[in-house]
């Protein structure tokens, strides 16, 4: 006879506050939260107690407002790294990176904006606050605009919404483009096949990103190097772009992407 597989129902129970989390996307009041997980409020708390110990989940001391917490961040990057595209990707990167002397960055669409997921440093590394987990500007970032010119105009819109109501809920500040200033942005990246950042956001650091598509077309990833602006060289045509476009064309091809 096989054997009945027996779970334990309060963790069962329990999950559904972070599959709510997860399909929300952002920091949510515990009313609401417990409403989508379909519980009361004084069933939730106890759990969102526990989570917050585990780090699986985090609350805003100020706003009261829950969210998914460090702990929950790395197992999802965990999960991403070991993805195929991801792994090929990295295979891919490890080649590249001691030829080109720049650190080169793996990112991710995701939920909140593209999201960092591998690192690798350059002999002599640069200072600036990315790491994996990092959620990356998307019309103010090489990696940024790599994904922005190939998404849905609504995903870009719903993202840089998303990413104006984080800045002014932390207080950073935010520059706003307009939609001619944006469109423009994203033409470029088209064009050659590759965004580019000089000086910005951080002054003295330049970036340029190369977007990967998979068999559906879809962007999925995007190599980026990033280094001293003196010496990362940021010409559409220079042998650092033709390297980055050529790495990324080999990991959308392993994925089954065909140009038409």
């Amino acid at each position: 006879m096989t054997k009945e597989r027996r779970g334990i129902q309060s963790i069962e129970v329990g999950g559904a506050l972070l599959q709510a989390l997860v399909d929300h996307g952002g920091p949510m009041l515990l009313g609401d939260l417990a409403r989508k997980a379909g519980m009361s409020s004084a069933k939730a708390h106890p759990y969102l107690v526990s989570y917050g110990v585990l780090g699986l989940i985090q609350q805003d001391a100020a706003t009261g407002r829950y969210e998914l917490g460090p702990f929950a961040l790395q197992m999802g990057l965990i999960s991403l790294q070991r993805s195929d595209a991801v792994r090929t990707a990295v295979s891919v990167i490890d080649e590249m990176a001691p030829g080109i002397g720049h650190t080169v960055a793996l990112a991710t669409p995701g939920s909140s904006g593209p999201t960092i997921v591998y690192i690798r440093h350059a002999s002599d590394p640069i200072y600036v606050a990315m790491r994996t987990g990092t959620v990356m500007s998307l019309l103010q970032t090489a990696t940024g605009l790599a994904f922005a010119a190939y998404l849905p105009p609504m995903t870009v819109a719903a993202l840089v919404a998303l990413e104006e109501s984080n800045a002014a809920r932390l207080g950073v500040a935010h520059r706003k483009f307009s939609q001619k200033e944006i469109d423009a942005k994203l033409a470029e990246v088209r064009e050659h096949t590759l965004a580019r950042s000089v000086d910005t956001p951080v002054a003295g650091i330049s970036a340029m990103s190369a977007p990967v598509f998979d068999h559906t077309r879809n962007v999925v990833l995007a190599i980026t190097a990033i280094g001293p602006s003196g010496s990362l060289d940021t010409a559409w045509q220079g042998e650092l772009a033709n390297a980055l476009r050529a790495s990324a064309a080999a990991v959308s091809s392993r994925l089954g992407f065909t140009a038409v």
